[in-house]
């Protein structure tokens, strides 16, 4: 019973053709399923990923239209990492977002790899980061300006900034079974604890950042709400709903998402956690070369396909 690397991160916009534009357009990425939020139908959930859909590639987002810009604060995922796999790729990066107009900052290292720092639109505060080894099965997404050797690969490093890291980090260590890898001071003096999980690599950890002072972040467009954890399967995840209730965490018990079964609980410092199952996946209900074409419905909500198509603005 292990937790092998991040699994989604799930993050929010006001638009979601602007949305599109920018990670389909710009970043290159698939969109490897447009379907609404099973929760609430009246909004889209986009999912980004590599060209087949691999577990452990996907960037998500949930639309809320006229949603408030963010405010910077504490208790939250700070910043997401994308993996590209060379430093050559970081350059064809740096002057990609020049030549687009993207905000970014000077290439540093975080983790002891080369990474590029970036921000969206909306503010959504990204990072590239160098990792040459990528699971089997995953393939670049295909886009006609970013040659695949370049392409992003999937998800890196996912940051958290907390009032209390030694609650958080209890979580990641004594109940998810994280490991410390590293600790380094950034550009801006602060100190980055780095845990990761499975078989380690880029797209297994948690970077953790205190800042015990200040408010906590308000979320908006630009934050991201969750950060999703890889197992392999059902049985596995009710193994984890048992270990999460009986540490006496209030949780959601298993959900059916279709496309996976999910798990959610908040950590001590309020920051939303989710475990989830790799399959079936985002194939079972479209071909790879359908991906993302079409509005897709897990089965519970397609009697009611007429409404939500009309109550949802098209996306090009």
């Amino acid at each position: 019973m292990k937790i092998n690397g991040i699994h989604h991160v799930s993050a929010l916009t006001a638009n979601a053709q602007k949305n599109v534009d920018f990670y389909r357009q710009i970043l290159g990425l698939k969109l490897v399923k447009k379907t609404v939020n099973q929760d609430d139908p009246s909004m889209y959930h986009l999912f980004y990923g590599d060209e087949v859909a691999s577990p452990g590639t996907e960037l998500t987002f949930f639309e809320i239209p006229m949603l408030a810009r963010r405010l910077d604060g504490t208790n939250a995922i700070s910043r997401t990492g994308l993996i590209v796999t060379s430093e050559e790729a970081l350059t064809f990066w740096e002057k990609r977002f020049e030549e687009k107009g993207v905000k970014k900052e000077t290439a540093s290292l975080r983790g002891g790899r080369p990474a590029l720092k970036f921000t969206d639109p909306e503010g959504q505060q990204l990072f590239l980061t160098v990792e040459p080894s990528v699971q089997d099965g995953a393939k670049p997404p295909v886009h006609d300006e970013i040659p695949a050797d370049f392409a992003i690969r999937g998800l890196g490093p996912v940051e958290l900034t907390v009032a209390e890291a030694d609650k958080t980090i209890s979580v990641l260590t004594s109940i998810l079974g994280f490991t410390e890898k590293a600790r380094e001071q950034s550009n801006d003096g602060e100190i980055v604890k780095i845990f990761e999980s499975g078989q380690g690599g880029a797209g297994t950890e948690i970077h953790v950042i205190e800042k015990a002072e200040g408010p906590a972040e308000r979320s908006g467009r630009g934050s991201v709400h969750h950060v999703a954890f890889r197992v392999a399967d059902a049985e596995e995840l009710e193994k984890w709903h048992d270990k999460i209730a009986k540490a006496g965490f209030t949780n959601s018990g298993v959900v059916e998402r279709f496309y996976f079964k999910a798990l959610y609980f908040r950590e001590p410092n309020g920051i939303l956690f989710e475990i989830s199952t790799d399959g079936p996946g985002f194939t079972v209900d479209e071909s790879v070369d359908e991906l993302g074409d079409q509005l897709a419905l897990p089965p519970f909500l397609e009697h009611k396909r007429a409404e939500i198509e009309q109550r949802l603005v098209p996306i090009k």
